[in-house]
């Protein structure tokens, strides 16, 4: 075929398999797909049928970008993957609330305006033991609502050891001067004593600000002053201490620190994030001294970076769910991938392998999401040949795993029993 011999858009657009559709959207596929044909006529291809190639693009624009997707990569949680599944409990709360009309700022007993902050500020103050409670959008937002409210115009003294770069390029100074605080760095990379805390400590000085090193560590020659030890510091200077967990639980999880835990050193207000190792929605949490944390609810920045029904919705299931921890680490997925024995994991490793014809292979899952890097969970993968990847991908519900040493693996920690099911006819599918 040559390009003359191409129909035009509007004839394109008239053909019966588009019959019945929108005609913008008709017109729209046939020059998609008109598109499509010249580049394949200029590279010496047969565009093949072009009112098929129109149907296609129709259903293309028609399908969701955003898909379930199978997390065979042994990460947890996985930023790219949307970080932590949600409980079944955070799901039908969401539903509930989504599909209808909510008392989301309606007091219901005074029948007056309320506070979409009160849903959730009772149980995170009974979980951690604060006086207050607040949830933004992320815990990024958290923090510079946190530094704007507490110290804009001001200095925050941080240690040079934890200048730390988070997710997506987004650095720990860039966020202290969009929030209009200025950066006073104390100590060196490796070592900070309390006595730099206490040098630095002048008539500019707004807050003390720790942030946990979540994604990294630094080992060897280090020093780096104690929670206690900084907040005897900010008490003797009468400045509050801020602690920025990055992650946080709400359970004990090997050297994780929680927010209860840091509140009890001294913290005056704890900042965290909702979709990580605590398993429910993206959302900052702040929690700590109830005079502070009111302080950030009246700052104007805090409905720019406020959370939404929905989000408020699946938080609020989550957390019903840590006032029994032997549920919450049986019903919040991150919890019961990070608890599930290996045995358990080898075991639907094989059935994975059996069925789709690849191999059991020995591997290491991670937490992710900037959480425990130096954790090392034993897990099995099924070995499968690399060059499904890419069909593997393409698939519904694609199926996502990790490359190495000329296989694909699809590592078995992070499937459920019925998601190694579907992942057992993705890979019949692809090598079809």
């Amino acid at each position: 075929m040559e390009l003359r011999d191409l129909p035009s858009v509007d004839e394109l657009a008239r053909d019966e398999r588009l019959a019945g559709e929108p005609q913008t959207l008709a017109v729209e596929a046939a020059r998609a797909a008109l598109a499509r044909a010249r580049e394949a006529i200029r590279a010496g291809h047969d565009p093949g049928d072009l009112g098929e190639g129109a149907v296609q693009e129709l259903a293309s624009a028609r399908a969701p970008s955003l898909r379930r997707t199978l997390n065979a990569t042994g990460v947890i949680v996985h930023t790219n993957l949307g970080r932590a599944p949600l409980p079944e409990a955070a799901l039908a709360r969401a539903l509930e609330v989504g599909r209808s009309y909510s008392n989301l700022e309606y007091d219901l007993t005074a029948g007056a305006r309320g506070s979409r902050q009160d849903h959730v500020a009772a149980i995170l103050r009974r979980l951690t033991g604060a006086e207050g409670a607040l949830v933004v959008n992320n815990n990024a937002a958290a923090v510079m609502l946190a530094l704007a409210a507490l110290a804009e115009g001001r200095e925050v003294l941080v240690s040079r050891g934890e200048l730390i770069e988070i997710g997506d390029g987004f650095r720990i100074p860039d966020v202290l001067v969009r929030s209009g605080a200025r950066l006073r760095e104390v100590g060196t990379t490796n070592r900070t004593r309390v006595a730099d805390y206490e040098r630095a400590v002048g008539p500019e000085t707004a807050l003390l600000l720790r942030v946990h090193q979540s994604n990294f560590r630094v080992v060897g020659f280090t020093e780096q002053p104690t929670l206690e030890e900084l907040a005897g510091v900010a008490r003797r200077n009468e400045l509050p201490l801020v602690d920025d967990l990055g992650s946080g639980v709400l359970v004990r999880l090997e050297d994780e620190p929680s927010a209860k835990e840091s509140l009890s050193s001294g913290a005056d207000l704890v900042c965290f994030s909702g979709d990580k190792l605590l398993g429910g929605p993206q959302a900052g949490i702040v929690v700590g001294r109830v005079d502070l944390v009111e302080r950030l609810r009246r700052h104007p920045l805090q409905r720019a970076l406020r959370a939404d029904k929905l989000t408020i919705a699946a938080l609020e299931g989550t957390l019903g769910l840590y006032l029994d921890p032997e549920r919450a680490g049986r019903e919040v997925p991150v919890l019961r991938m990070l608890h599930e024995p290996a045995e358990s994991v080898r075991a639907r490793a094989e059935r994975l392998a059996k069925a789709s014809g690849g191999e059991v292979e020995e591997t290491v899952a991670r937490v992710g999401g900037g959480a425990l890097p130096l954790a090392e969970l034993p897990s099995f993968a099924c070995a499968v040949e690399e060059e499904l990847a890419q069909p593997l991908r393409a698939g519904e519900p694609p199926v996502v795993g990790v490359i190495r040493d000329g296989r694909l693996l699809l590592d078995c920690r992070t499937l459920t029993d019925a998601e190694a099911e579907e992942a057992v006819a993705a890979v019949r599918a692809a090598r079809a």
